[in-house]
């Protein structure tokens, strides 16, 4: 099966004032016309770590590597199931695709990583990211029990109750090639995260965007800010207390924009439902089915009720 990266479809259309038809978007979702002009609400910011600088320099190293190089290093049964995961990601009913290529592996822990999905092109790759794993988790750590402590719970509570030690960081890199006509297309559709958290560094090039009242606004890029996105699975934990964040992600016409988020995720037979000390029947009734971490991304990878 060959595999078609948007990098290579990029480089065909770079003079030309128009894309594929496959990755124009229906009206109710360009950008040009659905992203809200007026003035926006300030995202919250908190000091907590800055970004592994090592790490988002080996992530960029790598899709700067010629095409054929990219595809020798990893072997096409890495780029088949790359593919397979980014058509179910992506799974769009009328066809349409997303102006973005990705590479994804898991980085932690150490008994869930496969290093045939690492490429050992730059060298420094496997070090920084397996460094940066280590900083990562420390933040997510905070994040967890002030999560906690917001639901007047002990701190190691919300942690514990998505998988502990055992929690899978999964990193994806998304790579968004210059687009002559970034007016009509997404990076990525709209959609919320089936993790934890997600914690995300960008690089300089903005277009993040998400939905808040009604309106897609663009989250303001803050230089060696992490971002974090609130998943589906704490809105479970929490009953609805906390939100799963919607958003989607945007294109440059003239610059390649970078993400970096890694998706903190229960193991998959992990069951994941709403935290009995935030259940009170028949005031406040569990809002959320109790299931596998695995079968809920099975059915929300698949369209299919939870």
């Amino acid at each position: 099966m060959e595999v078609e990266r948007v990098q290579a479809v990029a480089s065909l259309f770079l003079t030309s004032d128009t894309i594929p038809a496959e990755f124009i978007r229906p009206e109710k979702e360009q950008p040009a016309i659905t992203t809200f002009r007026g003035p926006v609400p300030e995202i919250p910011t908190i000091d907590l770590s800055d970004p592994d600088e090592d790490n988002l320099a080996a992530g960029r190293a790598f899709f700067e590597l010629p095409q054929e190089e990219k595809e020798d290093m990893l072997g096409p049964h890495v780029l088949r199931a790359w593919k397979a995961m980014e058509t179910k990601l992506q799974k769009d009913p009328e066809g349409k695709k997303s102006w973005v290529d990705h590479l994804f592996h898991k980085i932690w822990p150490p008994s869930s990583i496969n290093y045939a999905f690492w490429p050992k092109n730059p060298p420094s790759y496997r070090e920084a990211n397996e460094v940066y794993a280590k900083y990562v988790g420390g933040v997510a750590d905070k994040l967890y029990k002030s999560l906690s402590l917001g639901l007047g719970l002990e701190g190691h509570v919300m942690k514990e109750a998505s998988g502990g030690e055992e929690l899978i960081y999964m990193m994806k890199i998304n790579y968004y090639p210059p687009c002559p006509r970034p007016d009509l297309t997404l990076g990525v559709v709209a959609h919320t995260d089936f993790s934890t958290l997600t914690i995300l560094v960008p690089n300089d090039v903005p277009g993040l965007q998400v939905l808040k009242d009604d309106r897609w606004i663009d989250a303001k890029y803050i230089p060696n800010a992490l971002i974090v996105h609130i998943g589906d699975q704490i809105e479970i934990l929490s009953n609805g207390i906390y939100k799963s964040v919607l958003h989607r992600s945007t294109v440059d016409k003239g610059q390649t924009r970078m993400s970096w988020p890694v998706f903190f995720e229960p193991q998959p037979e992990f069951v994941v439902g709403p935290l009995p000390q935030l259940v009170n029947e028949p005031d406040n009734p569990p809002k959320y089915k109790a299931k596998k971490f695995k079968d809920y991304a099975y059915c929300k990878l698949n369209k299919l009720p939870q």
